[in-house]
């Protein structure tokens, strides 16, 4: 008789849609979230290996005086070359990889949530089970990163263009929450899915510890 396999769920959107508070949310709900936000953060502290070679490649001027990572001098660089993107996510998403990987291996609950804004694009949806994407208009992210980090419209666009586009993030979703209302619709729209996953998860459960 095998282990049960816990269910594990992606949840992804644009810059600005919300994903931190439908995070919240189901944490609030007794489900362990990883967020690929802290992984990368995690990879880069001082002293780790991928944080040397990124030192190496960028020069001095991408970290600050006390040691950490300046993240602004960094985003600047590649978000202007997209060559030198390509450059950084061949070095950090594999290390991120494998802290998402650790995070969800002790995840406790009846399912785990794994939250990253590049879940396609860094090919970490095949971690996942399902797929849940918080939509929000292209407008409301921009009103919305423009006010929370203080940047200007085009910056914003610049990440958004990063991203994979808002129709292909909607194609390749099991389930959508769309985030453009109060939190008590945001909520309702998060016990809902809940409940699904709650069922899900003891279906999937049920499966694997009887093979």
């Amino acid at each position: 008789m095998t282990s049960a396999r816990k269910l594990i769920v992606g949840l992804t959107g644009g810059i600005g849609s919300g994903k931190s508070a439908v995070s919240a949310l189901f944490e609030a709900l007794g489900i362990t979230v990883i967020d690929a936000d802290v992984a990368a953060r995690t990879v880069v502290e001082p002293g780790t290996p991928v944080l040397a070679r990124i030192a190496e490649h960028f020069g001095p001027g991408v970290i600050g005086a006390d040691g950490a990572l300046d993240r602004a001098a960094l985003r600047r660089i590649v978000f202007a070359d997209p060559q030198q993107r390509r450059w950084l996510e061949g070095v950090t998403h594999p290390a991120i990889g494998a802290e998402i990987q650790r995070g969800l291996r002790e995840a406790t609950g009846p399912y785990a949530m794994l939250v990253s804004p590049l879940l396609f694009e860094a090919k970490q949806d095949v971690l996942t089970d399902r797929v849940l994407v918080v939509d929000v208009s292209e407008q409301t992210q921009l009103e919305r990163t423009m006010r929370r980090d203080a940047n200007d419209e085009t910056q914003v666009r610049a990440i958004i263009a990063a991203q994979i586009d808002r129709a292909g993030r909607l194609a390749r979703a099991d389930d959508v929450i769309v985030n453009e209302g109060s939190l008590e619709e945001l909520r309702a729209q998060v016990c809902a899915l809940h409940e699904r996953y709650l069922e899900l998860a003891a279906a999937m459960a049920a499966a694997t510890t009887s093979q």
